[in-house]
């Protein structure tokens, strides 16, 4: 089955729908499963460089709203066991994702972190970021001072849409830390590949089991054939 290019992340396909044979290699989409099997179609997007590596990838604000609610959904099955005071949202993707795990998990806010500087702001309470997806484009990341009482002595979440060479998660980790905070969990709506681990591992080798995520998708290797094969 292939999909035009504004058909993915739309639909929640029952499971089986799409092939799952590392061996055969997968063509313009990736099937990634939710935790009851469930499959979505994710587009493979090549890496920059040689061609010769990929990933699959999820834009939130373009998926549609019961793909959403599924992310969010499981992200909250994930935490709700581990006593979440506040949860914590990364711009920019992470925020809407944040929104909704909060509010299913009954609390009455979150915390947003932000990447535009307000005048009141303490530039002691930021930290420089960049993301896979955006290698080149180096911003801030804030921590409004004002939400400091929220977070001290708090048992507190992150959660983000994805996590992958974990460069903006280790921006998001050194920002807390800056206001004593040590995340309980980091939970995302996808693990794109393990690139993630060992860069967590190398801050805190408890990190990594800190993680949980609604998807998994592995990194991807060109085939001789053009497809493209799982390779971690």
């Amino acid at each position: 089955m292939s999909l035009a290019p504004h058909e993915f992340w739309q639909e929640i396909h029952p499971p089986l729908t799409f092939r799952e044979n590392p061996a055969e290699g997968f063509r313009d989409l990736y099937p990634a499963r939710l935790p009851d099997g469930r499959q979505i179609a994710l587009p493979i997007r090549t890496l920059p460089g040689d061609g010769s590596r990929a990933v699959a990838s999820l834009i939130v604000n373009q998926a549609s709203f019961a793909l959403e609610d599924a992310l969010s959904d499981t992200m909250t099955a994930a935490l709700r066991p581990l006593g979440a005071d506040v949860v914590i949202g990364v711009p920019t993707l992470g925020l809407p994702l944040a929104n909704a795990v909060a509010r299913r998990l009954g609390h009455p806010r979150m915390v947003a972190l932000g990447t535009s500087r307000k005048f009141w702001y303490d530039e002691g309470l930021s930290e420089p970021m960049s993301s896979i997806t955006s290698p080149e484009q180096i911003k801030r990341l804030y921590l409004d001072p004002r939400m400091l009482p929220l977070l001290r002595g708090k048992r507190v979440a992150v959660v983000d849409d994805v996590i992958s060479s974990a460069a903006s998660m280790r921006a998001v980790l050194a920002l807390l830390s800056k206001a004593g905070v040590a995340p309980i969990a980091l939970v995302f709506a996808m693990l794109q590949t393990e690139r993630w681990r060992p860069v967590l591992q190398a801050l805190d080798p408890a990190l990594p089991g800190k993680v949980y995520g609604a998807l998994r998708t592995p990194l991807l290797a060109r085939r001789d054939d053009g497809g493209w094969a799982p390779t971690g």
